[in-house]
């Protein structure tokens, strides 16, 4: 199993968008892959959340990694987290 490198920007993105890094990391080990474009992946996951987020309550967090395979490691460009 390859390990899971955040690149500076993704662990910014997570703060600013809600998602933990163990969320991050279980998207993309268990999550629903497809490809994007250039050799990049994305891997999508909801979580039960039933919190507030902006103001507003929701019960699902979708947390969606976009990452790249490397040979020794996956590197994580960004995180996109979507709320229901």
């Amino acid at each position: 199993m390859k390990p899971i490198r955040l690149s500076k920007h993704a662990s910014e993105r997570c703060l600013s968008r809600g998602a933990t890094t163990q969320e991050v990391e279980q998207a993309i080990r268990e999550g629903m892959k497809e490809s994007v474009k250039a050799n990049r992946h994305s891997s999508k996951m909801n979580f039960a959340y039933n919190d507030y987020w902006g103001g507003v309550f929701y019960s699902v967090k979708q947390v969606v990694p976009i990452f790249v395979e490397e040979a020794e490691e996956i590197v994580v460009i960004t995180v996109y987290t979507y709320y229901f």
